[in-house]
């Protein structure tokens, strides 16, 4: 793999918070992994001849219900609402990583 990888800028754009001894040890690591991910392309699993064709997936809604028809009973089961929203505990921070 030609030139150098920074792992710390990498974390940065990212957003990940990494510690020095997780540093030091992904420094290590990236470059062959990246090696790796570059020699797949010749190993010849991947093909263009006989791909396969993309396509919608996705089913047509038959009889699709009214605008908010079970809201109530999903807010009757929850454990905490206010002004008819579900309140649940925050689990992402909001801060910005430096």
């Amino acid at each position: 793999m030609k030139g150098t990888i920074n792992v710390s800028d990498l974390a940065k754009l990212a957003r990940l918070l990494v510690s020095d001894e997780e540093l030091a040890k992904l420094e290590r690591e990236v470059p062959a992994i990246l090696e790796f991910v570059g020699k797949l392309p010749d190993s010849g699993t991947f093909t263009r001849e006989g791909s396969a064709v993309l396509r919608n997936v996705m089913r047509e809604d038959g009889e699709p219900h009214e605008s908010g028809a079970h809201a109530d009973v999903l807010l009757k089961a929850a454990p905490n609402v206010i002004d008819g929203r579900v309140v649940v505990k925050q689990v992402i921070s909001r801060e910005k990583s430096h």
